[in-house]
């Protein structure tokens, strides 16, 4: 079992959400988050340029049984990725896979791949 959690721009969302559930991933669930990385965010405030410390972005987390991860990873890729040629751009996100030891449905106490 894997933890996919994707960092992606807020406006991609519903992209990301219409990709993953045509690849026959529905069970996500999402935050709104702030971070900086590599994308400056300039704004113009009473003439002056002012770059905010935090840039608002969506947290989407999807636990999957191994042989999903593939699939998920690419339909988030596929939607998240700006339309500017091959590579993307600064900002497009991130995406972590992490290991999940245990998954267990609290409603029939089950556990394991099956919970998921």
């Amino acid at each position: 079992m894997k933890l996919i959690t994707a960092i992606i721009r807020s406006y991609q969302l519903d992209q990301v959400r219409e990709s993953l559930i045509a690849a026959g991933i529905t069970r996500i669930t999402v935050s709104r988050v702030s971070g900086h990385g590599a994308q400056l965010q300039e704004e113009v405030y009473r003439g002056k340029k002012v770059i905010p410390g935090l840039i608002p972005k969506m947290r989407v987390e999807i636990a999957v049984n191994e042989e999903f991860v593939d699939t998920t990873v690419n339909a988030i890729m596929d939607a998240a990725r700006s339309e500017s040629e091959v590579e993307g751009e600064i900002g497009d996100g991130k995406i972590f896979i992490t290991n999940l030891e245990e998954c267990i449905r609290i409603r029939t106490g089950e556990r394991g791949g099956s919970a998921i």
